[in-house]
């Protein structure tokens, strides 16, 4: 007769979500759901939050996971991942979207789905019956989430739940990528062996065919840059994904070649490592960052995602690239299958340095650009400074916004910077809001948020409560930007923000209720300068106007307070950031949301290229346009 302890299978699953260092559950309550959440809070101590939406559910535990994998401290057991729970079918296919774009992001997430009863089920097959939530295809969750994660499971045996739900987060773990458990409901208070040590990934092993791949991945890569002379390196979104931070720093210090990162890399390391020279994001990089990343002796890709968002319409990469990443090294037109970024990185640092020493590259590209006589600031700390420096115009625009607030971040952050950081992270949404923080220089590693593949409009606001959540113990406030079209989509979330204490700082970017980056995109030529203010823009591109402040109102109380500000111009900016500097103002005892109200016809300069490209001047008036 076995001895071997048991446990119920909601017991077991909320011990591996603790022993991952899971600390808290997003998700929305149901019926299927509830015995699986009551197990939770009385075993074990992994806190329950729940959401107004699934969908906000998803991107809290998708930025949970981001900001806890970056300060994960593995000797504690801790993963980096995050976890979200819904009910079946109506919660299920409402979180989707949020799966699907961790899933896209490589970003590790648990997905629960509580469903229907065993006994149910059968009942369906046998005569038809249905009970809520249920479609007449018993696998239509399973299916659908099979497309969007790394394993999925429908566990309806208590006895092999165990095998099950262990398979499934070591899936997880080694990919780093969603992964989803399908619990009837019966199965949650039935018997299971309890769990056996740690969870952990399973790399792949080093054999001597992929050693010999690596080897050659490098030496084409120094032979690269032997042939080409001055690289660049640009540090893309895989260096943060698998946690290679560390790496990629030790390759900038020891080599000093100058750096750049992606949009969705922003912060990999501190922006205050010498070398740092900017995000490059294609045509819609700064001009300078792009001049000078354009005229480096070749580039060096190092889990950069080439895709037409960061590289910002240039579709191609040249003989002089190199890019590892997803799971093999691209160099001119060689390609070394299976290279894992995690081996390469050490071992061209490694090479680097034993073949041309210790700090060789060291350089400043912006002072060799400038002396060649190209439109580039003096050095790099002089570009870097004019993202602060100058005078705002009287009223808000979409760069001097992020300009006003770069100055304000770098007020905040301590000395040194790289140590110290500041009391934000920033989390930032799609479309204008993305483009435009772009610039701003984050001291702190993995102190910026964004979600640049995917791009689901109003993800920064259900994912400020995952980071307020996950950094709560660093007191590290959300500092969140997005379109008022994005927070139309998600507004909502702002009411967990309250509930919880958390305080996030909410701009709302408000271009008179307007889809700007739709217009941008779809007819660009509604920004050119001769356009008349009426004209040109597209019916489907409109919003309904709100006033986004009176939303404290509605969400805050006495007990739980939220204020809402409106400002237009610079002068109310800066009265409302020196308030929230302050820690003793009591507009900082809960959530901010500020409605930025901008022109109609603003957007950021970094997109400007698509209005030159698109709309020239008319070819009889001779005249320049300059949209500032």
């Amino acid at each position: 007769m076995s001895t071997s302890p048991t446990c119920t299978v909601a017991e077991y699953l909320g011990r591996r979500l603790e022993q991952l260092g899971i600390t808290h559950l997003f998700g929305v309550p149901g019926d299927h759901l509830g015995p699986f959440l009551s197990t939770l809070h009385e075993k074990t101590t992994v806190r329950w939050v729940g959401t107004p939406t699934e969908g906000g559910a998803g991107q809290a535990a998708d930025a949970f996971a981001r900001v806890k994998s970056a300060d994960a401290d593995p000797s504690l057991g801790e993963q980096g991942i995050g976890a979200v729970a819904v009910t079946y079918s109506v919660g299920a296919f409402n979180l989707l979207n949020a799966i699907g774009g961790a899933f896209a992001e490589y970003v590790p997430l648990i997905a629960i789905n509580a469903a229907p009863s065993y006994e149910q089920w059968l009942n369906q097959q046998a005569i038809g019956l249905l009970t809520s939530h249920m479609s007449q295809r018993p696998e239509s969750n399973l299916e659908v989430y099979r497309q969007v994660t790394v394993d999925a499971q429908a566990i309806s045996n208590p006895g092999l739940a165990p095998t099950q739900i262990d398979s499934a987060i070591t899936a997880c773990l080694s990919h780093r990528r969603p992964v989803y458990l399908e619990v009837m409901d019966d199965v949650w208070a039935a018997q299971c062996p309890a769990p056996q040590g740690r969870l952990t990934g399973r790399e792949r092993p080093l054999t001597a065919q992929k050693q010999r791949l690596l080897d050659r991945a490098v030496s084409a890569c120094v032979e690269l840059i032997r042939r080409y002379g001055s690289p660049v390196l640009w540090a893309g979104e895989e260096i943060d994904r698998f946690r290679l931070s560390d790496e990629f720093e030790q390759l900038v210090r020891e080599t000093r070649i100058p750096f750049c990162t992606t949009i969705g890399a922003k912060s990999v390391v501190s922006e205050y490592t010498p070398g740092f020279s900017g995000v490059y994001n294609g045509k819609a990089s700064s001009p300078e960052v792009a001049e000078v990343f354009r005229n480096a002796g070749c580039r060096i890709g190092l889990g950069s995602w080439a895709t037409s968002k960061n590289l910002g319409g240039e579709q191609a990469i040249g003989d002089d690239w190199a890019v590892a990443a997803h799971e093999g090294v691209h160099v001119g037109a060689s390609y070394f299958p299976d290279v894992q970024l995690a081996r390469f990185l050490p071992a061209l640092r490694e090479r680097l340095v034993a073949e041309f020493g210790d700090g060789a590259f060291a350089a400043d590209y912006f002072a060799r650009a400038h002396d060649a006589g190209l439109p580039v600031a003096r050095s790099t700390a002089a570009y870097l400074a004019s993202q602060t420096g100058g005078p705002y115009p009287e009223n808000l625009t979409y760069d001097s916004l992020f300009r006003h607030l770069n100055a304000f971040l770098e007020a905040q952050t301590g000395e040194p910077p790289e140590e110290h950081g500041n009391p934000f992270t920033v989390v930032c949404d799609a479309a204008f809001a993305l483009i435009g923080s772009m610039n701003l220089r984050m001291a702190e590693r993995a102190s910026y948020v964004a979600q640049n593949s995917w791009l689901s409009i109003g993800y920064s606001v259900g994912a400020a409560t995952g980071v307020a959540l996950g950094r709560r113990h660093a007191e590290k406030r959300p500092m969140v930007f997005v379109g008022d079209g994005s927070f139309q989509e998600t507004c909502q979330e702002m009411s967990t923000h309250v509930r919880h204490g958390l305080r996030p700082v909410v701009f709302v970017l408000d271009n008179e209720a307007f889809y700007g980056i739709e217009q941008m995109l779809v007819h660009p030529c509604y920004y050119a300068e001769d356009t008349p203010p009426s004209d040109g823009a597209a019916f489907y591109n409109e919003l309904h106007p709100w006033r986004y402040e009176k939303l404290a109102e509605v969400f805050g109380s006495a007990k739980h307070p939220m204020h809402g500000f409106a400002v237009r111009r610079h002068d109310e900016l800066t009265t409302l950031l020196q308030r929230i500097a302050d820690p003793s103002d009591a507009v900082n005892q809960g959530p901010i949301v500020v409605r930025v109200q901008l022109n109609r016809h603003d957007y950021p300069e970094a997109l400007k290229y698509k209005v030159t490209e698109n709309c020239p001047p008319p070819a009889d008036t001779g005249a320049e346009h300059s949209r500032r």
